[in-house]
């Protein structure tokens, strides 16, 4: 069960960051994946969410070069090269 809003926290979370890392001239940022931890937001909601808001942010004006996604184990590799081919 996803916890109340988090898409839409995931999504603010993920777009805010981004914003910082532009504002302070940033070219690239790293992400882990944000809320599959402790709050069992399910990965592949977390992958989607995450790159299509990242895929989205960089189509616009941005001096950022680099998205990197920090990942912990082969399923989460996997999810969100998966995830990733969807978006593209």
């Amino acid at each position: 069960m996803e916890p109340h809003n988090q898409p839409k926290k995931l999504r603010n979370a993920t777009l805010n960051s981004l914003r910082v890392a532009e504002e302070n001239k940033l070219k690239s940022v790293a992400f882990p994946a944000i809320s599959i931890g402790i709050f069992g937001f399910p990965l592949d909601r977390c992958a989607h969410i995450m790159l299509s808001t990242t895929i989205e942010y960089l189509q616009g004006k941005t001096n950022i070069k680099q998205v990197v996604f920090c990942l912990f184990g082969k399923e989460s590799l996997e999810t969100f090269l998966n995830g990733f081919e969807t978006q593209i």
